[in-house]
């Protein structure tokens, strides 16, 4: 239903708290420390041993805290010890005011800097929102079923900072639609004139089969009788699921002239009802799981994005998704260890005459209604496993327990053992296409699902795929309608595809978090990393030049910043047309892998436990 900020307006902003705020603010300043501090946009000043402190640009303003910097340059902050200073006055934890303290170390312009704010508030609001509900143990959560573990994510992305801006919700509507509020939405389906409309899908799917598949005969019969009424022909039109915040927001008032055409018409509400992803605009049925997720058009800006979908763009996304798949089920090693793609297997858009007249390439305005459907796992699923986001190995809770924690208790095999069958199933296929096929991945935590057996990662399912690969081959074979996915990247630059996506971006938070529960040390860590690597290389003896070539065991690589794209563009962070010039590095990165490239010591460690808690 869609939410009414009318009816109870004091109710949409109850989280609002100064409990809930003082918690969210310090929880957000512990994480820009952390995070700007990792990518050296500042430099934390040392005080006594384990202990730092920063300075606002005027001087004037200190924030002390202690940390220990573990390996990758992670600093891991004591929240409740940080305090703000001015002169002899403590004062208040305040995100927002730290940003400002450091605007011109950030860089941080005219356009960018009030837009910027605006996402911290927001993310703070959630981050409120988060706290102010019941927050479920990490065994609890490990125990629980696909969607709960999706809803009770509370961190967003574990590297940027502000993560959750999503600027175009009003306070209703996130109760409404936001994935950590775990509310339940059905889809505002359009009747759109085929001559308008560009549908494409996978080899073995057609439109119709798609429909039949997705909507029940009754409502079917409902669109087809609203048509008929309006004296039009269902069979004439394509139908189009948009999410209702785009058709309150947008459709209903920017597309006002189709709908007054009749090259639109609105049938209102399906009968299913879904539930949104951390990914705000894809949906998952929980009506009838085992059909597609459905990918919306959502025009708010997050992350560095306004959220549309190019119905140009996406023409091309069954074939990439067909391609890939293809090649997945050709492979024997990726056959082997399981690793699955949720195929992209329909899309649709809608071509707007007047805004494809006016509007560049890549403008907003060409992104305002089309829908992708992507394979749900759930029959893909082997009776005994479960399902959960990789989202949810960084997840803590409350008492500071990791849900991989969690999950390595309810395994009961050791911690250094749990790590290397997670590998196993997630970093193996990884290193497999990329060095087969230089095909790359985004493969953050929300863009994995994990299969478990108690507790116990199986394999991977990947998804968001045409979106999110590339082939790094200037030189390789690919289909007409795949060629989209060829990146050019500099030779010296392709291995942080690994390095940076999988170790930068996702090892090194669940290495502070196993080593902050006292589960795995370092050394252990870091080992069970290598001895995966080494025994893939090992097993592909014909791949041995690559290997070389792009060497994960190179003592040093670069830093790639994502905080930094952001805060030079927070509208568009990346040109999805040439995204390696996006590419921001800040020096160099000691590799924790690299003292294990012999292998003497890379199963060290397999079940140890103690940890160096000497200050770094």
């Amino acid at each position: 239903m869609t939410p009414d900020p009318l009816t109870a307006p004091r109710d949409a902003i109850a989280h609002l708290t100064p409990e809930h705020w003082e918690r969210a603010n310090r929880l957000l300043v512990r994480k820009i420390l952390a995070e700007f501090s990792h990518e050296r946009l500042i430099t934390p000043g040392p005080r006594p041993p384990g202990r730092y402190v920063v300075r606002s640009d005027d001087g004037r303003t200190e924030y002390r805290f202690a940390a220990r910097v573990l390996s990758l340059d992670h600093w891991q902050i004591d929240g409740a010890g940080i305090t703000r200073h001015r002169g002899a006055d403590e004062l208040p934890l305040d995100a927002a005011g730290l940003i400002l303290d450091l605007r011109r170390t950030l860089g941080l312009g005219e356009q960018v800097l009030p837009v910027y704010l605006e996402e911290i508030s927001s993310t703070l609001a959630s981050s409120a929102f988060k706290l102010s509900g019941r927050r479920p143990a990490a065994a609890e959560l490990a125990r629980a079923d696909f969607q709960a573990i999706e809803a009770g994510m509370t961190e967003g992305h574990p590297c940027f900072v502000a993560n959750s801006g999503r600027i175009g919700l009003d306070a209703a509507e996130y109760r409404g639609y936001a994935p950590e509020a775990g509310p339940r939405v059905r889809l505002v389906w359009l009747a759109a004139r085929r001559d308008r409309c560009t549908f494409s899908a996978s080899a073995d799917l057609d439109y119709a089969a798609l429909i039949r598949a997705e909507l029940d005969e009754r409502t079917l019969e409902r669109f087809s009788a609203t048509m008929a009424d309006l004296g039009l022909d269902l069979d004439d039109f394509h139908l189009i699921p948009t999410h209702p915040w785009q058709w309150w927001n947008k459709l209903s008032v920017t597309f006002a002239g189709e709908i007054a055409r009749r090259d639109l018409v609105c049938l209102g509400h399906g009968d299913d009802e879904y539930q949104p992803q951390q990914s705000i605009r894809t949906l998952f049925n929980t009506t009838a799981p085992a059909r597609h997720y459905v990918k919306t058009a959502m025009s708010v800006l997050n992350m560095g994005f306004l959220r549309g979908l190019s119905t140009d763009y996406m023409q091309a996304t069954p074939a990439i998704n067909d391609w890939v798949a293809d090649l997945v089920a050709r492979d024997e090693v990726l056959r082997g260890s399981g690793f699955t793609i949720l195929r992209e297997r329909a899309a649709i858009g809608y071509h707007h005459e007047q805004y494809t007249a006016a509007a560049p390439k890549g403008s907003p305005y060409l992104k305002m209604l089309a829908a992708l459907w992507r394979e749900s796992p759930v029959p893909m699923l082997e009776q005994g496993r479960r399902l959960a986001t990789m989202a949810s190995l960084l997840h803590v809770d409350a008492d500071g327990d990791s849900v991989a924690g969690a999950f390595i208790a309810q395994s009961g095999l050791a911690p250094a053992t749990w790590l290397r069958r997670y590998l196993d199933a997630y970093l193996t296929p990884l290193l497999h296409c990329f060095y087969a096929y230089d095909l790359v991945f985004m493969p953050h935590g929300e863009n994995v699902i994990l299969v478990l057996e108690n507790g116990v990662p199986e394999r991977v399912f990947m998804k968001d795929i045409a979106e999110e690969i590339a082939v790094l081959d200037s030189e390789a074979v690919l289909p007409p309608e795949v060629e989209r996915i060829r990146a050019e990247v500099p030779e010296e630059l392709k291995s942080l595809s690994l390095l940076t996506d999988v170790f930068d971006c996702f090892l090194r938070f669940l290495n502070a978090a196993l080593h902050a529960e006292g589960l795995l040390a370092e050394e252990a860590f870091w080992s069970t990393v290598a001895a995966c690597i080494l025994d893939y290389q090992e097993s592909m003896p014909h791949l041995a030049r690559r290997f070389a070539r792009y060497d994960l065991f190179t003592e040093r690589f670069g830093l790639s910043c994502l905080n930094r794209l952001q805060l030079r563009n927070n509208q568009q962070m990346v040109d999805l047309q040439d995204p390696a010039s996006a590419i921001q590095l800040a020096g160099e990165l000691e590799n924790p892998i690299a003292r294990f490239a012999g292998g003497a010591a890379a199963g060290a460690g397999h079940g140890g436990h103690a940890l160096d808690t000497a200050p770094r």
